[in-house]
Formats: C-alpha cells, structure tokens, sequence
C-alpha cells in the first residue's frame, strides 16, 4: 500500500477506502443529509484511517464563510479579459457567485507564472474549484485539472480529449447555419477566416463552415487563419483577397474578426453586402452598431459563464452533473 502519510490524502481515495462513491463522500465530510448511517460510518472510518484533511474552501461553500474560485484563460496578455467575450462571460460567473461567499479571481494560464499559479491551486487545494477556458492543443494543464482532486469545469471542449465537466455552444452547428445563410443569399465564392485552430472553438466552426459547402457542392478552399482578434481577422482579411480576389462572401469565426475584416474591405473599396457578405460568430453587445450591423451566429455568453459557474457549485456541493451543450442562432443584419 502507498505511503500517504507524506502527501495530502484526496477524497477519491477516502470514497475508494470506504467503498462509496465521491459525492457520496463529499456530502459525508460536508455534513450534507440524504447519506445512509452506513455509507456514514464507512465515510468516517475511511478519514481517519487515512488522515484525510478536508478540502478548506469546499467546506467554506457549505458553511457560508468566505472562499475562492478561479477563471483560468489561456493567452498571453492581460487584454483578453476586455475582449467583449470574455467580458460577458465574467459577468455570467459574477452572476451566479452572487448568492455565495465565493470571490472570483481571474488567472492567465498561458505566462511561466500563470502556469505554476494554477499548478499551485490545483496540487494544493487553494481554492474551491476552477474554470478552465481557450486551452491551447493538448494543454498539459488540462490534463493535470482531469487528474486533480479540485472541482474542475471547462469552458469549451480542448483538442484531443472531452473532460467530464464542461460547458460549451455549439459551434459547428452554428457555423453550419452561417454558411447555410451565405449559400441561401446565392453566394457562391465563400471564404472563412478561423480561429485559433489549437482551440476547441475554431477547429468545430471551421468544421462547420466546411460541412455547409460540402453539401451544397461547393469549394471549401478559401481559407485564411487569425487568432479571434481584431487584428488577425484584419490580417487574414488582407491575405484572402490577395489569394481570393473574386471572393463574394465570408464566414469570419468571431465578431472581433469580422470587425477587422470589415474595415479591410472598406479600405479595398469592397462593399458590403452588395459584392462581400460577412456573417459573424458570438453577437457581442456591439455587433448590431458596426457598420454595416454584423449578420452573426449568436451564442449566449452570459449564460456560457453563468453555467460554467453552476456546474462548479454543483461539484463543489458533492453532485455529478453532465456536460451542456447550449444552443446558437443566426442573427440577421445589414452584413449580409
């Protein structure tokens, strides 16, 4: 049997000691009802033959003192969190703290610094739980939160695996629906620009952009990549007419793009929508004052935030939810 007296004992082995399962050992630790006298019995055994030490902030949640959760977003730069989607998604989580003594701290998870911070949060149980969101490929620290005792939700599904715990849009779907609009209107020069194409988000939209033309029978080649920026869809922009010059419409995969790509077009003397269509993804709050107002695939991203949150609560509370997949609707504007 392993030594576990020189590290902290986790709660899945207090649930495997007493042969419960691990909400069932929560709500015992958390003095939670609806837990039979046996299973009790098992659960207390279980701790103090292990020398398990209750996680300090989930049973914060449950006595009403003050704790901790954590939004951590991969990139690089402190801006992301003024980038109108992020915004809304905070206020979803804000919104959804409310009625709790959880403060919410926001976290890059991309810097050195960031990094060893949530490796810290999630070796060490600092905090009650932690949201992960725009992981990057197969992101280490994804899979080091799988593996952590600490309530985990993710925001979107990362490449290369499906967490137990996430809330995501559906994205192909919605990219689907975009296209589908262009082809409808007779476009049928229709380009995309993606996003990142390392994040669960933009590979599923480029999917969907290239599903759409496939039935209809049309080529899927004109491609540019960005990065969900203002700066790259106005990049990515510049490259397709350049390679695309007879281009009659675009699928761009953030409204942040689609600004960019708007203005690039306004600079070529393109107008919209009469020689170029754009639809958007997201209907962020400003979507509708662009000029053109941005036709755009809208996903409620409060409420994106305000389920991640929930979905945290429950864990930390000992329940098992499952995963949610929230609905995408195309919004018509003047773009297309």
């Amino acid at each position: 049997m392993a030594d576990l007296s020189r590290r902290q004992v986790t709660l899945d082995e207090v649930a495997e000691r007493a042969g419960v399962s691990r909400s069932a050992a929560s709500r015992v630790i958390n003095n939670a009802p609806h837990v039979s006298k046996a299973k009790r019995a098992a659960v207390l055994r279980a701790v103090a033959d292990l020398g398990y030490v209750p996680n300090a902030t989930a049973r914060a949640l449950a006595t009403q003192q003050a704790g901790a959760v954590v939004l951590a977003i991969s990139s690089d730069s402190p801006q992301v969190f003024a980038d109108p989607f992020f915004a809304e998604v905070v206020v979803g989580i804000s919104a959804a703290l409310e009625e709790t003594e959880l403060e919410l701290m926001l976290l890059l998870a991309t810097s050195s610094r960031g990094q060893t911070r949530l490796e810290q949060l999630l070796r060490t149980r600092q905090a009650a739980g932690v949201m992960l969101m725009s992981m990057h490929g197969d992101d280490p620290l994804a899979r080091l939160a799988e593996k952590s005792d600490v309530p985990v939700v993710f925001g979107g599904c990362p490449i290369g695996f499906e967490p137990r715990y996430y809330v995501d849009a559906d994205n192909r779907g919605g990219a689907r629906l975009a296209t589908e609009h262009l082809i409808a209107s007779g476009r049928t020069r229709i380009a995309t620009i993606t996003g990142r194409m390392d994040e669960g988000a933009g590979s599923a939209r480029y999917k969907g952009f290239q599903e759409a033309l496939a039935v209809a029978g049309l080529d899927a080649s004109r491609v540019a990549h960005g990065d969900f920026s203002e700066d790259g869809g106005s990049a990515a922009m510049r490259e397709l007419l350049g390679r695309h010059p007879d281009l009659d419409a675009v699928f761009v995969a953030s409204d942040q793009m689609a600004v960019g790509a708007l203005q690039v077009l306004k600079e070529a003397g393109r107008s919209v929508p009469g020689e170029v269509a754009i639809v958007g993804f997201n209907d962020i709050a400003g979507a509708r004052h662009i000029d053109p107002p941005l036709t755009t695939v809208a996903q409620p991203i409060q409420s994106l935030g305000r389920e991640m949150a929930r979905m945290l609560l429950a864990l930390i509370s000992g329940e098992t939810p499952t995963p949610l997949i929230l609905p995408t609707r195309l919004v018509r504007r003047g773009s297309s």
